[in-house]
């Protein structure tokens, strides 16, 4: 099952998006980024959320000695931006495009603030999107933080699992489907390409998991 941030449980796209809203349509576009383009900066005021339309958005912070700290990488349908609707009124991390012609619908906290006013079933989906998202970060960096780069990197293909994944009725193993490159989980999980695929290939011969490009299989019955 997915759950997809509630995307497909609340239709999250359709609901925020201003241009489906006869009040916000005129005065709204989409705006265009390539790969490595960055949509804000640490320390950019934080007047905006942002919706994805198309492409991948990587999240993320430099810590003290300089190296970048991915938290998230988020597709299609996911918001990003939202502690600006909270009062936040500098950007703490910063949010790059990873996807050539990456689309993003941007709306103005003013425009959401009266979204949620005006709307008390709008304005508790949204809360909830946000606790949901809180949730999630915190436990991933707890992951960093607290586990070997091994046990990080099984407990998140446990959260791929919930995600992107289902079971197949065939053998019982847990299919999951997901949008990552390697080097996304690499940076998600906070080692290096290499070492994420020497790990990968363990998790093989171990019998835990089999994989290609798009799908990871958790084998069923695993020790």
């Amino acid at each position: 099952m997915s759950t997809h941030w509630f995307f497909e449980d609340v239709n999250l796209f359709g609901m925020l998006c201003p241009h489906k809203f006869k009040a916000y349509k005129k005065d709204h576009s989409f705006d265009a980024y390539n790969k490595k383009d960055y949509i804000y900066f640490e320390e950019d005021s934080s007047n905006k959320v942002y919706l994805i339309e198309k492409g991948k958005v990587k999240i993320g912070y430099y810590n003290e000695d300089g190296a970048e700290v991915v938290k998230a990488i988020l597709t299609r349908g996911e918001l990003f931006g939202e502690k600006a609707i909270l009062g936040e009124s500098v950007r703490n991390e910063f949010a790059q495009s990873i996807d050539n012609n990456t689309s993003i619908c941007p709306i103005s906290v003013e425009t959401m603030h009266d979204l949620m006013r005006d709307n008390k079933t709008f304005s508790f989906k949204v809360y909830k999107i946000i606790g949901f998202k809180l949730k999630k970060l915190e436990r991933r960096l707890q992951l960093l933080l607290f586990k070997d780069t091994k046990t990080r990197l099984k407990e998140f293909l446990d959260e791929l699992c919930i995600d992107y994944g289902y079971d197949c009725p065939e053998t019982g193993d847990h299919v999951i489907k997901h949008p990552y490159t390697q080097k996304d989980i690499a940076s998600l999980i906070g080692t290096s390409r290499p070492t994420l695929n020497i790990f990968l290939n363990e998790l093989r011969e171990e019998k835990y998991i089999n994989f290609s490009r798009k799908e990871i299989r958790i084998i069923k019955n695993v020790s």
